[in-house]
């Protein structure tokens, strides 16, 4: 049988946005147990040019439900609005990507794979795909890219996180 589209990213997705969605559960516990601010996990960076904790969950959303709503309409542009400013809504942006990427037809996703895609920045058309090619080549590889980056921002607070958390529950055979 061959793999669809939907069960190449449905899945996946979905596990990531969990696990990421308990690192931000961590973070949280772990600034009330060691009497640090809020701010200092939202606003950590690895490095003076890659974005903060928050812009990470933003994106996380962004290369998963922002992306299959760009799959319907055939255009993505970058939501860089309503980046999560506290750790509640870091959790309802995730909570929203979960039930957004939850709900997408996958008979839907499988008959616009070959529509045309337009990446667009400013206004202006930067990239052409099919769905398929954007959501394989350009979210997936940034959705995990950002979640591994948020992921990685929490290890160097100090946080004890590991692979597991990171992974969350894998789809282990029933």
């Amino acid at each position: 049988m061959p793999l669809t589209l939907h069960a190449a990213t449905v899945p996946a997705w979905l596990q990531v946005i969990a696990s990421t969605r308990a690192l931000v559960d961590k973070a949280e516990a772990w600034c009330g147990e060691n009497g640090h601010d809020h701010s200092e996990i939202l606003s950590a960076r690895l490095a003076d040019n890659m974005w903060s904790f928050d812009w990470q969950v933003s994106a996380v959303w962004m290369h998963s439900a922002h992306a299959l709503a760009a799959a319907e309409s055939g255009t993505f542009e970058p939501d860089f609005s309503a980046v999560p400013d506290s750790f509640e809504t870091c959790h309802a942006k995730l909570d929203t990507a979960r039930d957004f990427v939850s709900a997408v037809d996958p008979q839907k996703l499988e008959e616009w794979a070959n529509n045309n895609l337009d990446f667009v920045l400013g206004g202006t058309t930067r990239m052409s795909f099919t769905v398929q090619n954007f959501l394989l080549s350009f979210s997936t590889p940034n959705f995990y890219f950002h979640a591994a980056a948020a992921y990685d921002i929490l290890r160097m607070k100090g946080l004890e996180i590991g692979k597991r958390d990171f992974l969350g529950a894998v789809a282990i055979k029933q």
